[in-house]
């Protein structure tokens, strides 16, 4: 069984410069990512967030914040999602459920029995999304605004997308 794995911020939601999605008033579901989301639950078993938190970590938010911030975007994505998996700490922690480490991967693995990541695809916006798909041993998709970015390390991107949506639209059996 597979699973789709997406980071949140700059994927699902608009990435907020320097600060941090805090309450569900600051959540803005990007356009398409509904759509996106009902057309991949038609090709993966599972549907994952997987997402660095540190404003947790900081004080800037508690997890009953975020929770709340997590229910607004399964209500507005359709209810899609399967489970949202986070790491509040901080990135000096170097937590080995902070992206880029496999943690999150491995906690999705041991929760749903038959995942195989090995067929699994990392959907992200940065290095650190990338970085993680690879080393869980997934094929990985940046989309954003940073689709070009990291051009100087093909090998970590197997796929490049302007956004979800996109993705969703154009899969095919050559990444899943």
């Amino acid at each position: 069984m597979k699973a789709l794995f997406l980071d949140r911020d700059g994927v699902l939601n608009a990435l907020r410069r320097n600060d941090y999605v805090k309450c569900p008033d600051e959540l803005q579901v990007l356009p398409g990512v509904a759509e996106a989301l009902g057309l991949c639950r038609q090709r993966f078993d599972w549907i994952f967030v997987v997402t660095n938190q540190q404003g947790i970590g900081k004080g800037l938010m508690t997890e009953d914040d975020l929770a709340a911030v997590h229910r607004k975007l399964q209500a507005e994505t359709g209810g899609l999602i399967d489970c949202i998996y986070h790491c509040p700490h901080l990135e000096s922690s170097h937590s080995f459920y902070r992206k880029p480490n496999v943690g999150l991967a491995l906690q999705a693995r041991r929760e749903h029995p038959g995942l195989r990541l090995k067929d699994s695809v990392m959907v992200g916006d940065s290095l650190t999304d990338m970085v993680f798909g690879k080393r869980a041993g997934m094929k990985t998709v940046l989309v954003g605004e940073n689709s070009t970015a990291h051009l100087d390390r093909p090998w970590l991107v197997d796929r490049r997308y302007p956004t979800l949506l996109d993705f969703a639209t154009s899969m095919g059996s050559r990444l899943t």
